[in-house]
């Protein structure tokens, strides 16, 4: 690392085990990232921001060389506002760029390391990013792209730490408030472009402040733990993880790229004490050759999200790593996390298991019908979400924006009922989204490109039970005529074109697609014969 040789702290949870009675560190006065830096270099420098591979990154070093990356963005042209992309696998480097973001009031723009060229092309160029963050290994893949690199790359290694080194380690001025913008993360899209949902400050610290108002410990942050973070910065859960352990003062250990084996040596060897992780990844952990309950010992809290969790998993995750289970529920429009089913209810056999969970402090939940009225408990209708951890908007796109944002309620296209308690369920989705281990695809994404295949008439892309990932992505293709592509012509056609986890794991040719009257796609129909047996519509 550069910066002065701290002396480093970490908190070893096996020498210091966190107890249950200690209280969770809430700082109130802390509102913004940039006020979070500046707070624990003074009261905890020494203290280990983030372990990654080895390398230690304390909050004294943290600050400085966020501090330092401020400076060059200012002195490369870039004024508050400007958008920043970071394009590489998790390291200290990602979180000493957000930092550097808000510091300089520009936008961190995460981009997904798996997408391919033209994807990648489409997330710079609505973005407008002017200056990328590139590890080498992905500059092969921006290369490719079918339009130019943003004017100023600057590619992590040697160059990059020589560029920060030319700046001073002194605070920039900073104007940040709750409410400035500071990431613009991209979800997929229903018309097959992926959205910028752009988040504010708040949308970092908003429940964490509602948990800590009300003393409630469905997901808390003690004195020496240790974080690891599963899932990754691109993603709001990633994200949305770090930065909670960042405001607590706490350690986050970082996975460059999530593999099982890998996640349960850090979690036996330092000691982990809190984890974040969507299902599928609970399940590789479980059936990773030779592990057992003697590798989770240090674990006190698993949150988990991002999909639904079958109760067999859930089950025997709970008797196998033996902590408290919190699971959270939300959209990246609404901050991550608005809903936890917290560690209390993670009973076998309670029917609440099957729960998303109830609302935080300061949150509201209602289910409506097609015709926007609220519906009593127990009915089915559109999850709406009210939270002030909320996006500010969809980037360039205002009617979507109004479409989704409506009067202050996230329209979240997840089908589901409040019960009684106001425990929200969710039964199935409204929008066509294909949750595959944990990320959102669209069909209409998929569609568009394979019926750019010459073999393809049409296509209709639904998502079918996938014990391993939740779901995977089942293609329906009409051939063209005189046309009889193989699974194989198609799958050839599509990597290049997709990332790896949109592509559909099975293929099924049909002579047309089914429609009603006015010519709309019966896509129910074709998705119903997956799911015929399963009481839920997602999994």
């Amino acid at each position: 690392m550069n910066g002065r040789p701290d002396q480093v702290d970490v908190h070893h949870p096996q020498l210091h085990q966190p107890q249950l009675h200690q209280p969770q560190l809430h700082h109130p006065h802390l509102r913004t990232l940039v006020q979070t830096a500046s707070f624990h270099a003074e009261h905890r420098p020494t203290t280990a921001a983030v372990l990654c591979e080895g390398r230690t990154l304390t909050y004294g070093q943290l600050h400085r060389e966020s501090n330092r990356i401020a400076h060059a963005l200012g002195a490369a042209g870039l004024a508050p506002g400007d958008r920043v992309a970071y394009l590489g696998k998790e390291s200290e480097h990602y979180y000493e760029v957000l930092f550097a973001c808000a510091k300089s009031g520009t936008v961190l723009v995460p981009v997904n390391w798996r997408l391919t060229a033209p994807e990648i092309s489409h997330i710079l160029q609505d973005s407008d990013t002017r200056l990328l963050f590139l590890e080498p290994e992905f500059a092969p893949t921006v290369e490719k792209m079918p339009t130019a690199p943003p004017e100023t790359t600057v590619e992590l290694g040697e160059r990059f730490r020589a560029w920060k080194a030319s700046h001073p380690d002194s605070d920039p001025p900073s104007h940040a408030t709750p409410d400035t913008p500071v990431a613009q993360l991209y979800t997929s899209g229903t018309t097959g472009l992926p959205k910028g949902v752009v988040l504010a400050h708040r949308s970092f610290f908003a429940i964490r402040a509602a948990l800590a108002s009300e003393g409630l410990d469905w997901i808390d942050w003690r004195a020496g733990d240790l974080a690891l973070i599963g899932i990754p910065g691109f993603h709001i859960g990633g994200l949305w993880w770090a930065t909670q352990n960042f405001n607590a003062g706490t350690t986050v250990v970082a996975l460059r790229a999530f593999a099982a084996r890998e996640a349960v040596g850090l979690i036996r060897d330092l000691g982990i004490t809190t984890a974040c992780v969507v299902p599928a990844m609970l399940r590789m952990l479980l059936t990773e050759p030779g592990v057992g309950a003697r590798d989770f010992t240090t674990l006190r809290k698993v949150v988990y999200g991002g999909s639904p969790i079958s109760e067999a998993l859930l089950e025997e995750a709970l008797a196998v790593l033996d902590c408290e289970f919190a699971q959270i529920y939300g959209l990246t429009e609404t901050g991550n996390t608005a809903v936890c089913l917290p560690p209390a209810a993670h009973t076998p056999g309670d029917p609440l298991m099957q729960a998303a969970g109830r609302p935080y402090p300061g949150v509201r939940a209602k289910v409506i019908d097609t015709e926007g009225r609220e519906l009593p408990p127990g009915a089915v209708g559109e999850v709406c979400l009210a939270t002030p951890a909320r996006m500010v908007e969809y980037w360039g796109l205002p009617g979507k924006t109004a479409e989704t944002l409506v009067d202050g309620w996230i329209h979240t296209g997840d089908a589901g009922y409040l019960d009684e308690d106001g425990y929200l369920f969710i039964r199935d989705r409204i929008k066509d989204a294909v949750l595959v281990a944990g990320e959102n695809v669209y069909p209409a994404e998929i569609e568009n490109v394979l019926e750019g295949h010459p073999g393809v008439a049409e296509a209709v892309v639904v998502g079918a039970p996938d014990e391993r990932w939740g779901e995977y992505v089942h293609a329906f293709v009409v051939p063209a005529p005189g046309q009889r592509p193989t699974p194989r012509d198609l799958h050839t056609f599509l990597v290049p074109r997709l990332a790896a986890f949109r592509l559909p794991a099975r293929y099924e040719f049909i002579d047309n697609v089914p429609r009603n009257p006015s010519g709309k796609i019966l896509r129910r129909e074709l998705r119903d014969r997956f799911w015929t047996d399963s009481a839920r519509q997602v999994n």
